[in-house]
This record gives C-alpha cells, sequence and structure tokens, in this order.
C-alpha cells in the first residue's frame, strides 16, 4: 500500500483527522527542522553537539515524544541556519 492509499484511509476517520489538526503546528514544525537538519547534511548527533544537548534529545523532539521550549527551537533554528519566527495568527 502506497501512502496516499493509506492516508485516504487513516482519514476517513474523524477522530484521527481532528487528532491530526490540533497537532498540525508540531508536525509542520518537526518537519521543517527535519529538512533544514539534512539540507546542512547534519545528523542528530552533529545537531546535538552544535545545541549542547543529546542526540536523544533531538531524536526524541523529531518524533514528537519532546515538548520542547522556545530557547530549544531558537537554538536548533540558529544551527541549522535559519531563524525561528512565532506568530499567533
Amino acid at each position: 500500500m502506497n501512502w496516499s492509499s493509506a492516508k485516504t484511509i487513516i482519514l476517513k476517520n474523524k477522530e484521527v483527522r481532528e487528532e491530526l489538526k490540533k497537532n498540525e503546528t508540531e508536525y509542520k514544525i518537526i518537519e521543517e527542522i527535519i529538512m533544514a537538519r539534512k539540507e546542512k547534511n547534519l545528523t542528530q548527533k552533529d545537531l546535538a553537539e552544535l545545541i549542547g544537548t543529546k542526540q536523544s534529545n533531538i531524536s526524541r523532539f523529531e518524533k514528537g515524544n519532546y515538548n520542547p521550549t522556545i530557547d530549544f527551537l531558537n537554538k536548533v533554528a540558529r544551527a541549522v541556519g535559519k531563524q525561528l519566527e512565532v506568530r499567533i495568527i
């Protein structure tokens, strides 16, 4: 089964759709950081060393199992050559 087919099946469930929507911002931040890390050809360990943390913390963050602080996100953004922007719209 390809992702498109799986996604169609998953999104038929209203509870799953609502839960995904609630976590959309978190998923987007994680996705952007992973992409930026890979663009810089950094491993999780490399990134961890740049910001002064453990590789396991980066792994937990990228899996969505870590609730990052703004300070953590700022450090990560700077390490991958980006700038953190937080907006309420």
